[in-house]
């Protein structure tokens, strides 16, 4: 095949691009994977942030997603020969820390969390919680790994159905239009539920208040309890290491530092991509892990698709904008509770109360007074990250505006935007607030890199406004409607072209879902109908739609 033929083209090459390129390759594909940036993996990736020594997870973490998906069931074994290894906890798992100091566990066993619950209602009502998800995992685990609208997914909603009747149903339908904190005030008569996993719904681009939340805190408390909170021997870099391994064992040419500037349709189909003054030409599938707007109405051509497509993805909005803070220690984190010593992640928070309103600050543009802080101890699972004795801390802050117009406390100024200034001060209110739990942490401090909602978008071009998530997950662009209900679909209106990524369904996570789903539809044979039509008839795409 000549040089810039290939069987597949995927455009970007995050957790989704990756995935997928692996996986068609090693079907005997030949994949051309393409990057905007000077190195793969999106958002994982890790280094030497602040000081020698300390190795830092610069953007994502942790990895239950991606351990409990399909990608790395098809992956895991061909990655771990490439030298990605994970660390995992077996006793804490998470904690949140109110601001009065009140501290609620959760641990791996579900059993010995709920010791720590004051009501003996709420005690069964969460182990209720988690055996009734895990009888329906199967099939809410299908509606998240396939095309929602589809014969699979109408098979799983059916499977649903016969376990669990109409009222049943309902009650799985009810935790889906409710907001996290209106489903714990449902179930739970004490906090602890709510201490515990409200802040958790800031993981999966929501807010305490925001519809869907329901579910997702069912979902978050039993994956956390079944998978744990992996991270990876070495720093998350050594994942991208395992996939370059695996891309180059496969044969899949990888093309990094190339902007692709057009998606290439001949005869309403697409046929490659042009980067520049190359075009690659795609025999087969062209996969794009894009922002909708991006792909409609940018790298498709006038007229490719309907009106409404492009104007649906136009107006597709992100969500809140986020901040990494890194920090090294010279020593343990003095918490005064000798118990989170050994947690390795806590969340600063009140639960849904001081969430919830830090949330709406920083969606009306403002900084919260008060912010929920995400507190990643990586070093407590793997300690070759730090020098001995020492500590470092992955701060991550979901409740910030990316164009702020004030400061909630009114402390910082904030005219000039995300300045090295505006940066500095509200990294120094969010380290003041771990030191209320933490006296005498700043004496540790050896060295801070903060990265702001204006840095995650220059690392990853699909951050649009800062968000991590790439577009909002509130309920209207989640599930049958991410990232639109007209462009819903991962096989586009435009024959051979495939839309991934995590503004496509199941979302954000690093579970690859998308990848691994498309990459296995495009491998799926065709079904004795489709091998009797004619390609290219009316016919063969309204069965090619049904298909997906």
């Amino acid at each position: 095949m000549p040089l810039n033929e290939f069987d597949v083209v995927v455009v970007g090459a995050g957790v989704n691009g990756m995935v997928a390129a692996a996986e068609l390759a090693g079907a005997g594909r030949r994949v051309c994977l393409v990057e905007a940036n000077e190195r793969i993996g999106g958002f994982v990736a890790s280094g030497e942030l602040t000081v020698p020594g300390y190795v830092h997870d610069t953007f994502s973490s942790w990895h239950p997603l991606f351990l409990t998906g399909g990608a790395y069931a098809a992956l895991g074994e061909a990655l771990a020969r490439h030298g990605l290894e994970y660390r995992n906890t077996d006793d804490r798992l998470c904690a949140s820390v109110a601001e009065d100091g009140r501290t609620t566990m959760a641990y791996r066993d579900p059993a010995r969390t709920v010791e720590g619950f004051a009501h003996a209602g709420d005690r069964a009502a969460y182990l209720a919680m988690l055996e009734r998800l895990g009888a329906d995992i199967q099939a809410i685990g299908g509606l998240m790994g396939q095309e929602l609208r589809s014969p699979a997914a109408v098979r799983s909603l059916l499977d649903l159905a016969r376990r669990n009747g109409l009222a049943g149903m309902e009650q799985w339908a009810r935790d889906t239009a409710s907001s996290g904190r209106a489903a714990m005030e449902r179930q739970f008569t004490g906090p602890e539920v709510d201490h515990l996993w409200a802040p958790w719904l800031l993981h999966g681009g929501l807010a305490p208040d925001s519809a869907s939340g329901g579910l997702m805190v069912a979902l978050f408390a039993a994956t956390m309890h079944g998978a744990g909170l992996p991270v990876v021997r070495g720093g998350a870099g050594r994942f991208v290491t395992a996939f370059e391994g695996l891309l180059a064992e496969r044969e899949v040419e990888v093309r990094t530092g190339t902007v692709v500037d057009r998606v290439l349709v001949e005869d309403g189909r697409a046929v490659g991509v042009r980067a520049g003054e190359s075009t690659l030409t795609a025999r087969e599938a062209v996969l794009a892990s894009v922002w909708p707007g991006v792909l409609y109405d940018q790298l498709l051509p006038v007229g490719a698709v309907r009106a409404g497509l492009r104007e649906e993805a136009v107006r597709y909005r992100p969500g809140r904008a986020a901040m990494q803070v890194h920090v090294a220690l010279s020593g343990p984190v003095p918490w005064r509770d000798d118990e989170l010593a050994g947690v390795p992640l806590i969340h600063l928070s009140d639960g849904s109360s001081s969430t919830a309103i830090a949330c709406a600050e920083a969606s009306a543009g403002m900084l919260p007074a008060r912010p929920t802080v995400v507190v990643g101890q990586q070093h407590v699972l793997d300690p070759s990250r730090v020098p001995a004795g020492a500590a470092a801390l992955w701060l991550q802050l979901q409740e910030v505006p990316f164009r702020p117009v004030g400061d909630s406390a009114g402390e910082l100024d904030v005219s000039s935007g995300w300045s090295p200034t505006l940066v500095d001060g509200y990294v120094d209110r969010v380290l003041h607030r771990i030191e209320r739990q933490a006296p005498g942490l700043r004496e540790r401090v050896l060295g801070v890199r903060a990265l702001s909602p204006v840095d995650l978008q220059a690392a990853n071009r699909n951050a649009v406004d800062g968000d991590p998530y790439e577009g909002s997950q509130e309920l209207d662009q989640n599930l049958l409607w991410r990232p639109g209900p007209l462009t819903s679909r991962h096989r586009t209106e435009v024959p051979g072209l495939w839309h991934i990524g995590a503004s496509t369904h199941p979302g954000a996570g690093l579970g690859a879902g998308s990848g691994h789903l498309v990459a296995q539809e495009i491998l799926r044979p065709p079904g004795l109908l489709s091998r009797l039509l004619p390609a290219g008839t009316a016919a063969r795409k309204l069965l090619a739609s049904f298909r997906s």
